[in-house]
């Protein structure tokens, strides 16, 4: 394992499955079968939990991101480029490429490639990188898709090796390993699940209309994962905001400002970023939700998986009520208190 010399963050994010992302601008609709003119193209690092932690770290907080890459693979250097601190554990193979292509409107079609097998020697050495980092750390973020080789409940493995640590725990992830995640007991809960709709009805095992056209069966599906042991619920809606749910019954609803859309890759990573950093700066739950909300539209408003600065970040355009959508309590809207 190789670790950078600066010291270890309040927040650790885990990408075992990283990518370069490659996005390629189309000049209108994609047209399947025919010769497309690119209008450009740009290359990132990316990976969800390596997306939250640029997203952490262009807000000057401190973050160390754990992954597998050898020394020269183009991803660490990229990385490097970027200022961020790394724990990286060599592999023989590239990490992989996915491919985002973005038309004018800002729909995107995403490409990912699989991503290098890991043995179990790798996964190990991930493993021991990773609770080595969370013994400094205030939150440890493990997310994405699980590389071949990496067994379906390994999220849950890793919840329950952290909690020693004394890090809180954050999950963001779907399809087989969210459903083993939340399978493996109370003792492998995050202390924060951030789905959205459609991983919500994974869980729930309801189709995503109904928990997008009634709110009632979306806060029912979201009652389930706390009676599973999550302490906190970050269901994100994409244009329509984000939803807070906490153990204790409190639920928050947020709209985002209005924004141009101009690529959703990284929204949500950038929206749990955007949370840990309110938590981090000990704001209250409503305002750990307008944080969230507020990183994610100006993620959304840049291109590619572009994340954004504080100062592209607009908190003071972003409606909290307590309540759910369009059910808003009697507390009605909550005024900002300061948040990031």
């Amino acid at each position: 394992m190789r670790t950078d010399s600066a010291p270890g963050g309040r927040v650790v994010t885990l990408t075992a499955n990283p990518s370069l992302d490659r996005t390629l601008d189309l000049p209108g609709p994609l047209d399947r079968g025919a010769v497309t003119r690119l209008g450009g193209s740009h290359t990132e690092p990316g990976g969800k939990g390596v997306n939250v932690s640029r997203a952490v770290a262009a807000a000057g907080a401190a973050v160390v991101s754990v992954l597998p890459a050898a020394d020269d693979d183009p991803m660490v250097s990229a990385l490097h480029e970027l200022g961020l601190t790394l724990a990286s554990v060599p592999i023989d193979t590239p990490v992989r490429t996915n491919y985002t292509l973005t038309e004018p409107d800002g729909t995107t079609t995403k490409l990912n490639e699989p991503g290098p097998r890991l043995d179990e020697p790798a996964l190990a050495a991930l493993q021991r990188a990773l609770l080595e980092h969370a013994a400094t750390a205030s939150w440890v973020v493990l997310s994405g898709s699980l590389p071949p080789g990496a067994p379906r409940d390994w999220y849950a493995t890793l919840v329950r090796a952290l909690r020693r640590t004394g890090a809180r725990i954050a999950v963001d992830t779907s399809e087989a390993p969210l459903l083993a995640l939340l399978a493996a007991g109370p003792e492998s809960a995050p202390d924060l699940l951030k789905p959205n709709t459609e991983e919500l009805a994974q869980l729930a095992g309801v189709p995503e209309e109904a928990v997008t056209a009634d709110p009632e069966a979306a806060l029912a599906a979201v009652a389930t994962l706390h009676q599973r042991g999550v302490a906190e619920v970050l269901l994100t809606l994409g244009a329509d905001g984000a939803v807070l749910s906490t153990a204790d019954g409190q639920v928050w609803s947020a709209r985002p400002p209005r924004v141009t859309v101009r690529s959703t890759v990284g929204a949500g990573d950038c929206s749990l970023a955007g949370y840990l950093l309110a938590d981090l700066a000990g704001a209250a739950p409503a305002d750990r939700l307008r944080s969230a909300v507020a990183y994610g539209a100006a993620s959304a408003a840049l291109p590619g998986s572009a994340v954004p600065t504080p100062a592209q970040v607009d908190p003071a355009g972003v409606t909290v009520t307590a309540g759910l959508p369009g059910h808003p309590t009697p507390a009605a809207a909550v005024p900002a208190t300061g948040a990031p």
